[in-house]
């Protein structure tokens, strides 16, 4: 008979939107979270006995009440508290992985109640935990960013397919995908700013960094963030090269200083790296 090596079950995309009222002023916190259980599920894969099966329903339902009961002032918190509440009562559970992405909602104005999603980057969180042990990654997904100056890309290997000139200045666009794993000790009430300190520092660098390569950068702003924050451990970045190719206006008579492009995203350069202590 062929072994079953490896179980794990649980909720995808339990989606929640929790208004927090804090005497009148309102703050919008929008959710997706998955649940997965690892531990002592062989019996219903192989002989169909649900004896030791959590419905993956109540998993939601449970995302949706422990909400009501600790309202989320920070996603890795929640998830903290979420992965506890079924490792402690799931005793055939070994490891439950905790992951949580969040939506920004940002105030407009100085209005107290009304709010605009103005981006596509997501902040999320992934916790895994055991009985002995709980561990941390926090990150932000989807963040668009381009400069137009200190950036080059010259020196490269050549052969007869390559058409790529080297140029000294060009425009740098990226989206950056960043986790960051973090030291135990952190306080709950410490996580949202970290979030916003380590965003901050990747931007930052991003901006002053004379970039000979989008590798060169990523380094520089991973380096930067470990330089910065002792919490972290580790940061891991993800930074496709979206280009944006300069538009030949000969054929019209006109000149192009580098003012006029075409913004391509696919292909794109692909780029990724972990950089550790």
């Amino acid at each position: 008979m062929p072994n079953l090596t490896f179980e794990i079950y649980g909720k995808t995309h339990v989606r929640l939107l929790q208004v927090l009222r804090h005497n009148g002023v309102h703050e919008v916190v929008e959710i997706d979270v998955t649940v997965l259980l690892e531990g002592n599920l062989a019996d219903c894969y192989l002989t169909g006995n649900n004896s030791q099966v959590l419905p993956t329903d109540t998993m939601k339902n449970t995302v949706y009440a422990l909400a009501r009961q600790y309202p989320i002032e920070t996603i890795e918190d929640f998830a903290s508290r979420l992965g506890r509440h079924f490792l402690n009562r799931l005793r055939h559970v070994s490891r439950v992985k905790i992951s949580i992405t969040q939506t920004a909602w940002d105030r407009i104005g100085s209005h107290d109640s009304s709010f605009v999603q103005s981006s596509k980057e997501r902040r999320n969180a992934q916790l895994f935990v055991t009985p002995g042990a709980e561990s941390i990654t926090c990150g932000l997904r989807n963040l668009q960013i381009l400069k137009t100056s200190r950036s080059a890309f010259v020196g490269f290997l050549k052969d007869e397919y390559t058409t790529l000139p080297e140029t000294g200045d060009r425009l740098m666009g990226t989206v950056v995908d960043a986790d960051w794993t973090l030291a135990s000790g952190i306080q709950a009430h410490e996580f949202n700013q970290l979030h916003q300190d380590i965003r901050r520092v990747l931007l930052d660098c991003f901006s002053i960094h004379d970039s000979l390569s989008v590798q060169h950068t990523l380094y520089a702003m991973a380096d930067a963030v470990l330089k910065e924050f002792d919490q972290v451990l580790d940061i891991h970045l993800t930074m496709p090269n979206k280009h944006c190719l300069v538009v030949d206006l000969s054929r019209f008579g006109l000149d192009n200083p580098n003012q006029i492009f075409v913004p391509t995203d696919e292909p794109s350069g692909y780029i990724e790296a972990r950089v550790s202590r």
